[in-house]
C-alpha cells in the first residue's frame, strides 16, 4: 500500500503541475474550500503536513494570492481569495478523474467494492488500535 501511494502521489506531483500545484497544497486548497473558515490547528489535524511545513505552505500560498489570512482575536482563520478558488475549481475536477483511473482503468465493480471494504475496516481499526504496552 505504501509503494501505490507513493507512486500515485509521485504521478498526482506531475499531474498537478499543470495547475502549478503540488499535491500537498492541492490537498490544503481543498480542506480550506471545505472548512473555511479554518484556522492552521485545525488545518494541521486534517491534513499530512507537520506544523513547520504548514507554516511555510500557507505562507506561500498566501504570497501567491491563494488564500488570506485574518486575524480573528487570538487565531488567525484561513480562507481562499477569489484566486484560490479558481485554482481549486479548475483543478479539482482533472484530478479526481485522475486519481478515479487508478482504480476504474484496473479494477472490475466488484473489486472496488471489496477494496473499499477493507480500506474502509482497515482504517476504522487503526483510528481504535492502542499502543502496545512498554
Amino acid at each position: 500500500m505504501m509503494r501505490f501511494t507513493a507512486q500515485s502521489n509521485q504521478l498526482s506531483n506531475e499531474f498537478l503541475k499543470r495547475f502549478a500545484l503540488t499535491t500537498a497544497q492541492f490537498d490544503v486548497l481543498i480542506q480550506i474550500k471545505t472548512y473555511a473558515p479554518i484556522t492552521q490547528c485545525q488545518l494541521a489535524e486534517k491534513v499530512t503536513v507537520t506544523q513547520g511545513g504548514m507554516s511555510r505552505m500557507l505562507a506561500r500560498l498566501e504570497k501567491e494570492g491563494l488564500i488570506e489570512r485574518k486575524q480573528n482575536w487570538k487565531t488567525k482563520a484561513i480562507s481562499l481569495t477569489a484566486k484560490g478558488e479558481q485554482m481549486i475549481d479548475a483543478a479539482t475536477p482533472s484530478q479526481l478523474h485522475f486519481q478515479s483511473s487508478f482504480f476504474e482503468d484496473v479494477l472490475t465493480d466488484e473489486e472496488m467494492k471489496t477494496l473499499y471494504k477493507v480500506v474502509t475496516k482497515l482504517e476504522k481499526h487503526s483510528q481504535e488500535k492502542k499502543l502496545p504496552q512498554a
